[in-house]
């Protein structure tokens, strides 16, 4: 009987451990992602009981999926939540099982730095079967797939509000309180950062309506409400920003003539009729008559100050060359086509970034933000928020 203190390669020690034993795993993590529960289900596994969260905080935060808990239930996993919980255990049966920080995600298992104990012993085992069986009496009723759906359309209604954080008390956690039961006094549990697969600069201004670098962004952002929505012309619908993407907000600039990055936020992916600009909304702005269509967004935040402050899309290009675009990438790699970034957006709402541009942005935004500080919550909270119909569908065109 062995165990083993382990602090890197976890991925690998699931795999292992799921041939080793595939038939009866039990799952205590907070967070959950689907591409984790892909792995784990890839193994085909027959009793699958899982203890995570139920907060919809988390789903609306991103990380935790609610995708992931729909794939557990078709696969015939049972699944229940607790509230607080931090506690990460996965026990495969009789045969192996593993403490550790890690929760079930690929940014787990693959790139944090995360510590734990993997055994063989069987005294641990019988020990980590005890504390999950005690756990699971306690954790209330199974999981179904009318909750799930009831949960997504909430936590999609509350992103398509913008998100604002202030809200996020009015989203419930649907998880059993056995903090009384089996221990007390859960740590925090920490935030992990989502990685994004895809991120587009969008453009706000036109070459006719610039603003000079001296431009509050605070006053561009009452102008343009980009704290919740971005808008997209009336005569076509954005369809490439997909679900979760970075949105890197930027403005026309002169003097020098720019674009200046400075704001982020997490994309929606654009649903005919919940992201149109409604008639209230064209009435108290009227250029959204010609700029209609939204990419809704959540969680930005802004630098503080004047777009002087704010990240050169210059810059970027300039130290990118090809590179700095998703299309311009491509045409370098096959030998044909536009190469040139700075002629890859002109007479574009926005652009695509390739990974080093997304990575490049990032970085030098991270720096903005921390120098010259966020534009705060409760100025955001000033500048309004929309409203939704109560019975408009989350899904629905």
């Amino acid at each position: 009987m062995t165990s083993r203190l382990v602090d890197a390669g976890w991925a690998e020690e699931l795999n292992t451990a799921l041939q080793l034993e595939a038939h009866n795993l039990s799952v205590i993590s907070p967070f959950l992602k689907q591409k984790a529960i892909k792995r784990v289900l890839s193994h085909t596994p027959r009793l699958v009981r899982v203890i995570t969260r139920f907060n919809l905080t988390d789903f609306a935060e991103g990380v935790s999926d609610i995708a992931a808990l729909k794939s557990l239930l078709v696969a015939g996993a049972r699944v229940r939540g607790v509230r607080n919980l931090h506690a990460k255990v996965y026990v495969f049966g009789s045969r192996r099982t593993i403490v550790t920080s890690a929760n079930l995600t690929e940014a787990a298992l693959t790139r944090n730095h995360e510590f734990g104990l993997v055994s063989d012993d069987a005294e641990i085992i019988s020990a980590s079967t005890r504390y999950f069986d005690a756990l699971w009496a306690c954790a209330g009723a199974d999981l179904t797939a009318r909750q799930l759906d009831e949960w997504e359309q909430t936590v999609t209604m509350h992103l398509a509000s913008g998100g604002p954080r202030f809200r996020l008390e009015t989203l419930a956690d649907y998880g059993t309180d056995a903090a009384g039961v089996l221990y007390s006094g859960a740590p925090p549990v920490p935030v992990p950062v989502p990685q994004a697969e895809q991120a587009f600069v969008k453009f706000l201004g036109e070459g006719n309506n610039r603003v000079p670098l001296s431009f509050s962004t605070r006053d561009e952002i009452d102008s343009a409400l980009c704290h919740w929505a971005l808008a997209y012309p009336a005569t076509k619908r954005p369809q490439a920003v997909k679900e979760g993407a970075v949105m890197f907000i930027g403005r026309l600039t002169y003097d020098p003539t720019d674009i200046r990055i400075f704001g982020r936020a997490t994309g929606m992916r654009h649903v005919p009729g919940r992201d149109d600009a409604s008639a209230d909304e064209i009435a108290q702005r009227p250029w959204k008559k010609t700029w209609s269509r939204y990419i809704r967004v959540h969680h930005a935040e802004f630098v503080a100050g004047t777009m002087a402050n704010g990240i050169s899309l210059n810059a970027m290009m300039n130290a990118l060359g090809s590179d700095a675009f998703t299309s311009t990438q491509r045409n370098q790699a096959r030998g044909e086509g536009n190469t040139n970034p700075y002629n890859a957006y002109r007479q574009q709402a926005a652009v695509e970034l390739s990974p080093q541009g997304q990575l490049w942005l990032s970085e030098q935004l991270q720096r903005a933000l921390e120098v010259h500080g966020r534009i705060p919550q409760e100025e955001l909270n000033k500048l309004g928020w929309p409203e939704l119909p109560k019975n408009f569908s989350a899904t629905s065109a």
